[in-house]
C-alpha cells in the first residue's frame, strides 16, 4: 500500500533529501527511495544537491511513498509532472542505484535505475568519472 503527498519543495539539503509543504502548511523531509547520493563534503556531493535543486526547487511535486525512515522522514518517489526525479538523479550520474531496497521499489523501477546506473557509469557521467566513488556510507566510515 503506498500515499502520496502533494506540495511545493522548499529547499533541498542534499542530493537525495528535500524538504517538501504540503497542506496546512506542514513541512515534510522526503528522502529519496532507491537511491544513495554522494554526502555534501564528498567528491560530486555539491554537483548532486545543485542538480536535484536545479530540477524541483520552488516546484510541485508528488512524493509516492510507502514508508518512514528512523527519523521519522518519508521515503519515497519524487514525481515532478510525472518525471522520476530520483531517477533522474542517477542518471545525472549524482547518486547510487540503493540495490539494498529492492524490496523497497517496484520491480520496474529497480530495473530502470540499474539500467540508468550502468548507463551512467558507462558515460562516466558525473561520481562515475571518479576511477573510484566512493559511496557515502564508506565515506563516513573512513572520516
Amino acid at each position: 500500500m503506498s500515499d502520496t503527498l502533494t506540495g511545493r519543495v522548499l529547499r533541498v539539503n542534499d542530493g537525495d533529501f528535500l524538504v517538501v509543504l504540503g497542506a496546512g502548511n506542514a513541512q515534510y523531509g522526503i528522502r529519496l527511495s532507491g537511491i544513495i547520493a554522494p554526502e555534501i563534503g564528498q567528491p560530486y556531493g555539491q554537483n548532486s544537491m545543485t542538480n536535484l535543486s536545479d530540477l524541483v526547487t520552488g516546484k510541485y511535486v508528488v512524493v509516492d511513498y510507502a514508508r518512514r525512515d528512523r527519523y521519522g522522514r518519508i521515503v519515497g518517489k519524487v514525481l515532478l509532472n510525472g518525471q522520476d526525479m530520483n531517477l533522474e538523479q542517477i542518471k545525472a550520474g549524482l547518486a547510487w542505484h540503493n540495490k539494498e531496497t529492492m524490496n523497497e521499489q517496484l520491480a520496474k523501477d529497480w530495473a530502470l535505475y540499474a539500467a540508468a546506473e550502468d548507463e551512467a557509469k558507462a558515460a562516466k557521467r558525473g561520481l562515475w568519472n571518479d576511477p573510484n566513488p566512493v559511496p557515502p556510507q564508506e565515506w563516513q566510515r573512513e572520516k
